[in-house]
């Protein structure tokens, strides 16, 4: 271990895999991701010890979001002289003084300001993911060592919401953010322990942005990201009104079914390393048609609750390979400036999550929540059509 501390990796990456540094990548991704969706959880706790409305509170979600999508952009070029791995410990830092921040927070002024703090470390690491696991592994690993660093977000999925409202139950709603500070330090930890010294690579600066979106098959790959994420999170955003109101599911019915989403979001994102290793295209193309497939099956089949159950259960280990696969289709299409295509990944997952959300409330006040996943499922499967057809696989 200590050779691989002191030693050097170049950009090309890693005769041997470097897992113990691939794992306290993943690590970095659930601390982070964990932090972002406690909210979502707290909001009334939150509201009512800061003297604020929950609408006033549930900023808190906006401004990380909002912070991410610009810190994912710039984080290449503002540290573009910094060795990777400090970079990477600087982001888990961040995510222990916002969590401590947050949980002594006397106000939402201050709490606002250690989600700014958040947004940053989640938006950098996030976007820098992709670039690093190149250097850590040989390349014909990378869409593995992608699969087990984006397997923290879907354990985050899984864990976060309930895991915060359990804590905040019986501790207090500050108690969650101390643990998930206490992540933050178990995190860094493992990174000073395996990270490898990793050298900048590129030259990155902001017009490099532009650069990398100009190329030959990489405009056109984004904005499949945007609508891939885009469908789903519409879809996402009013699963609970669909269950509750079209498939008539209680609320225990309801937990049971987002469980077996989040289970299977996190079997699908190793299902998809794998998948990816041997057609990235076939990959690419599959996850947004059983998305789109799935919800036009729950949309038009009253089926009953196995065959609901069973497609939500589809449509949750799809997406879980989603954020695999379009970071892997970053390290491949653009592996000479991976950090900044990662970021141009980063705006247009957060573009997608606003837009997606804001055009299914619109489709939803005009035609219900069965408008929404018809129209998604048609936007996906559109989507996966110009994947088939048109995305670059290779660097142009």
């Amino acid at each position: 271990m200590s050779d691989c501390i002191q030693g050097a990796v170049p950009a090309a990456g890693r005769d041997t895999p470097a897992w113990a540094a691939v794992f306290s990548l993943t690590l970095g991704v659930f601390g982070l991701v964990t932090a972002e969706f406690l909210p979502a959880s707290l909001l009334t706790p939150m509201a009512s010890s800061l003297g604020v409305t929950e609408g006033l509170a549930g900023q808190t979600v906006t401004m990380t979001a909002v912070v991410a999508l610009f810190s994912g952009l710039l984080a290449a070029t503002l540290t573009r002289g910094v060795d990777r791995r400090l970079v990477l410990m600087g982001f888990s830092v961040l995510l222990i003084a916002s969590n401590l921040l947050a949980a002594f927070a006397p106000n939402l002024t201050v709490l606002l300001l250690a989600r700014v703090m958040l947004g940053i470390g989640l938006g950098g690491f996030w976007s820098m993911a992709a670039a690093v696991a190149m250097r850590l592994v040989p390349a014909e690993k990378v869409p593995r060592a992608l699969s087990l660093i984006f397997s923290g977000v879907s354990v985050a999925t899984i864990v976060a919401a309930p895991l915060g409202s359990y804590l905040g139950g019986l501790y207090g709603w500050r108690s969650t953010f101390l643990l998930a500070a206490a992540i933050g330090a178990v995190t860094l930890i493992a990174q000073m322990a395996t990270l490898p010294r990793l050298p900048p690579t590129g030259a990155a600066r902001l017009r490099t942005l532009g650069e990398v979106l100009l190329r030959p098959g990489i405009g056109l790959g984004m904005l499949c990201t945007v609508l891939v994420f885009g469908g789903h999170f519409a879809l996402f955003t009013y699963i609970r009104p669909y269950l509750e109101g079209v498939a008539g599911v209680g609320l225990d019915g309801l937990a049971l079914m987002l469980l077996g989403f989040g289970l299977a979001n996190f079997a699908g994102t190793f299902l998809a390393g794998l998948l990816l290793e041997r057609s990235m295209r076939l990959a690419l193309t599959l996850m947004p048609i059983l998305i789109g497939g799935a919800a036009l099956g729950l949309a038009a089949l009253q089926a009953g609750l196995p065959v609901q159950a069973l497609l939500v259960a589809l449509w949750g280990m799809a997406f879980g390979g989603v954020p695999v696969g379009w970071s892997s289709w970053v390290a491949r299409s653009v592996p000479d400036e991976a950090e900044s295509a990662g970021g141009l990944v980063v705006a247009s997952v957060q573009l997608a999550i606003a837009s997606g959300a804001a055009a299914g409330g619109v489709l939803f006040d005009l035609s219900g929540v069965s408008g929404v996943f018809i129209s998604s499922g048609v936007l996906l499967l559109a989507a996966s059509a110009l994947v088939a057809t048109r995305v670059r696989m290779t660097a142009s």
